[in-house]
């Protein structure tokens, strides 16, 4: 990477301001900044080391005020965490290099449809009645079963497994280990203490634009499909049981789980370790925080929740705050008795 500092504000629609013909080579976080390197400020926490950085460039707030004199040449736009997202894809797909064949090792089925410059790593396996779509990656050691369907541009990475009948749509990641379209857990008690296993006939859905942290498992439907729709964004290790779906931009942080059958709003986002009860709604624009418990529906849009259980988050951090005085309430209540 060389490219002037006017030159990367020309990529990202930025106000340059300082000296634009300084050359970067590289990015950093900016408490880590050199010469040479590129970083930005979107977080107000950081922003006291905007004064002390050696980077060369920062991009910035638009209407970022300034406190003391900067050493960087600053790069002003709209919204900096956006823009430095923009610059590192447009890197990403200038120095991407993409392997295209079927390797040696691999096991592709007879008679699968496959698109223009299809690339299958070592000992992956593709078993019949398949269709994978154009310029799709599928690393090593993925494990694809039976009529699945794959469209156009995606990034399947090593050691993924993908059950069964399950349909993917175009431009998904699906990161190392994830497991889609295993059984649900679903069992049926018995007279006499054990279980019966409830066959799970459907399959899972994943829309386009979907990314799928390293880990993480979605569950075939017991009938009909789980559904994730198109651009949701699942960290790693999230859990998803059978027949959920997830509504369109939805981004769910790591180690969340989110029981059979609840369905999930467009454009929320869910922090991590979160775990949500089965057959309940949640409406969209829903905000929660991370390590509640959510056991109802949430049927006003746009609503911040948290705690366990889930409530509005206004109430939740007031009750936070009466816990946090209990030792000192008892004491007094002592004293009066």
């Amino acid at each position: 990477m060389k490219f002037t500092v006017d030159q990367i504000a020309t990529m990202i629609q930025g106000a340059v301001e300082g000296d634009g013909t300084q050359h970067i080579t590289g990015f950093d976080k900016i408490e880590e900044g050199k010469s040479g390197s590129i970083s930005f400020l979107s977080n107000p926490k950081y922003e006291s080391y905007l004064y002390d950085t050696e980077a060369t460039a920062v991009i910035v707030a638009a209407d970022l005020d300034l406190k003391s004199p900067v050493k960087s040449t600053l790069i002003r736009v709209k919204e900096p965490y956006v823009a430095f997202t923009i610059l590192l894809q447009k890197y990403q797909e200038m120095t991407a290099k993409r392997e295209t064949g079927v390797q040696v090792t691999a096991h592709v089925a007879g008679g699968i449809k496959v698109g223009k410059d299809l690339f299958v790593g070592h000992l992956a396996f593709i078993d019949a009645n398949s269709s994978i779509g154009n310029y799709t990656s599928i690393y090593n050691h993925v494990s694809i079963g039976k009529n699945v369907h794959i469209g156009d541009n995606c990034i399947i990475y090593p050691g993924v497994v993908i059950y069964n009948d399950t349909v993917i749509g175009n431009n998904v990641i699906i990161h190392a280990n994830a497991v889609i379209g295993a059984d649900g857990f679903g069992h049926a008690p018995q007279a006499d203490g054990t279980y019966k296993a409830i066959p799970q006939l459907g399959n899972v859905v994943i829309e386009d634009d979907v990314s799928i942290g390293a880990n993480a498992t979605i569950d075939r439907a017991t009938m009909g499909s789980t559904i994730i729709r198109k651009g949701v964004k699942l960290d790693n290790l999230v859990q998803i049981a059978h027949n959920v779906e997830i509504g369109a931009n939805t981004a769910i942080a790591a180690q969340t789980g989110i029981s059979g059958s609840t369905k999930i709003g467009e454009n929320c986002l869910i922090g991590g370790q979160v775990g949500i009860a089965g057959h309940i709604s949640i409406a969209q624009r829903t905000i929660i925080t991370g390590q509640s418990g959510v056991t109802k529906s949430i049927k006003t849009p746009g609503q911040t929740m948290g705690g366990f259980p889930a409530t509005n988050n206004v109430d939740n951090l007031k009750r936070s705050a009466l816990i946090r005085q209990l030792p000192e309430l008892f004491e007094k209540i002592n004293k009066i008795k």
